[in-house]
């Protein structure tokens, strides 16, 4: 069976936030209608979820950062005085709440591997695939914030490629836990012979490597994607190995649909590099949408919600991204790309995005100030389909992750006002009918397929167990780094 989308095929459509307060948007909390103080309320998640399945979003996905912003000015203060994803819980533990509630909703949820031993990651996001009948997926992220690394037992942050060698080594533990370590029959439930699993067939799975030292069985038996879906973000030529070997669906965040167009064939051909097909990622963009019922109505409210932001609060998260503290830098004066350890990539963005610019801190801080690295569209309901047509038939994304300049205010003014527009014209999955079955996530992204495709280097552990019953994949060959270009990754 072929993966390849159709040619104009609508948009997967997800909702994007991060348990805290606030995330990209600077200054959203000082919003009379925001809600972003209730974050600690189960209730408020629970309406949103109610909110997006209602509206037929295909998912929401879920931001995290173990880290705080503390690179502005040497100190957290930028961050703490705008909430700028800090405070921030973790968001694993709202997936169930949100779950009980709603059937076709899907989760994708940040954890970081770096720290976070892959033996209780995989039995987490097992667990969750359980409880939300397969429609949990979880993004992949390697960590930037020296704070995260100071604070959880590292005397500084890994360096950038030993990060994905580690990655890489990591995904073989799960793949093996999840994939390979119980049999599809292991769970007999046999009452009569007092067995409740044959241990016949659930197997250790004895890795030994070069990070981790893993020798048992998987906690959990069979969830009903096995391996939850896998999203990615890398951006560096390892980042885009790594994503074009592993990733089930690539986010990218950039300033132009020309760039954006950039970034999605680099990815499509860092696939076809890791021995996959073209079309075997899905591309979902960061947009955030500023709507009304006219342009001009809606160009007034983005400068209204500018006027929510402040320099300090926007370059305050700009620093704790790339590792690079912009208070030492005149607001006017251009800036070149800088080496930073965190995420180069933002900073590549604005240098290479318009060769004949030369971006200032201010200017900068301006386009960031509403939703971030990603792009944001200003106008009424037909000027938001014309440009997220363009952002689907000239970038060739697959989806959307829809951010907000207030929260949950933004969401509902996109469902009552564009939403309706975009699906008319078929831009957006559409609506639901009344007899639609859920199906797990991965069945959205790639229809009839509740495992991994074939050319996915999970598959290459299903019932890969030795003569002595012990777990080992089919040979996979290494995937060599390319030299490309960096694209923006997600935040």
């Amino acid at each position: 069976m072929s993966n390849a989308p159709q040619k104009n095929s609508p948009l997967s459509l997800f909702a994007f936030d991060v348990f805290a307060p606030a995330h990209l948007t600077a200054g959203s909390w000082r919003e009379a209608n925001d809600q972003g103080h209730r974050y600690t309320d189960l209730r408020y998640w629970i309406d949103v979820a109610r909110m997006l399945e209602d509206a037929s979003f295909d998912g929401i996905f879920f931001a995290d950062t173990v880290g705080i912003h503390d690179v502005y000015a040497g100190t957290a203060d930028a961050a703490m005085h705008d909430a700028a994803q800090f405070p921030i819980n973790d968001p694993t533990v709202l997936i169930s709440g949100m779950a009980a509630v709603t059937e076709h909703l899907t989760f994708g949820v940040t954890c970081s591997l770096t720290y976070e031993q892959p033996y209780l990651l995989a039995r987490r996001y097992t667990s969750l695939d359980h409880l939300t009948s397969g429609r949990v997926g979880w993004n992949i992220v390697t960590s930037y914030s020296e704070s995260a690394a100071r604070n959880l037992g590292k005397v500084e942050q890994i360096g950038h490629d030993a990060r994905y060698d580690l990655a890489d080594e990591y995904m073989d533990v799960v793949y093996k836990l999840w994939e390979g370590s119980f049999e599809e029959d292991a769970v007999i439930r046999d009452a009569a012979g007092a067995a409740y699993i044959d241990p016949s067939k659930v197997h250790p799975i004895n890795h030994s490597g070069e990070y981790f030292e893993v020798p048992g069985a998987h906690l959990c038996e069979p969830s009903p994607q096995r391996t939850p879906v896998l999203f990615q973000a890398g951006a560096s030529p390892k980042g885009m190995a790594f994503g074009g070997k592993h990733a089930e669906a690539a986010f990218i965040n950039t300033t132009s649909v020309a760039q954006a167009k950039r970034s999605v064939d680099k990815i499509r051909e860092a696939a076809v590099a890791a021995g996959r097909g073209a079309d075997d990622i899905k591309v979902v963009a960061l947009i955030t949408v500023v709507v009304a019922d006219t342009d001009e109505e809606a160009q007034a409210k983005y400068a209204h919600y500018m006027d929510n932001a402040t320099i300090e609060g926007t370059l305050g998260r700009f620093s704790g991204w790339t590792g690079i503290d912009m208070s030492g830098y005149d607001l006017d004066i251009p800036l070149r790309s800088v080496d930073g350890r965190g995420v180069q990539s933002i900073v590549d963005m604005f240098s290479k995005a318009d060769p004949d610019r030369e971006w200032t801190p201010r200017q900068i801080a301006e386009y960031l100030a509403i939703g971030g690295t990603g792009s944001t569209i200003v106008g009424s309901p037909q000027t938001v389909a014309a440009e997220l047509r363009r952002w689907r038939d000239e970038a060739g994304i697959d989806g959307i992750n829809l951010s907000y300049t207030t929260k949950p205010a933004s969401w509902e003014e996109f469902i009552e006002k564009a939403l309706p527009v975009l699906r008319a014209e078929g831009i957006v999955t559409p609506a639901r009918t009344a007899d639609q079955a859920p199906v797990t996530l991965r069945e959205k992204l790639y229809p009839g397929h509740k495992r991994t495709l074939d050319t996915h280097p999970a598959s290459a552990f299903r019932a890969g167990v030795n003569a002595d019953g012990v777990v080992e994949a089919v040979i996979v060959p290494p995937v060599a780094v390319a030299e490309t270009e960096p694209v923006p990754a997600a935040v």
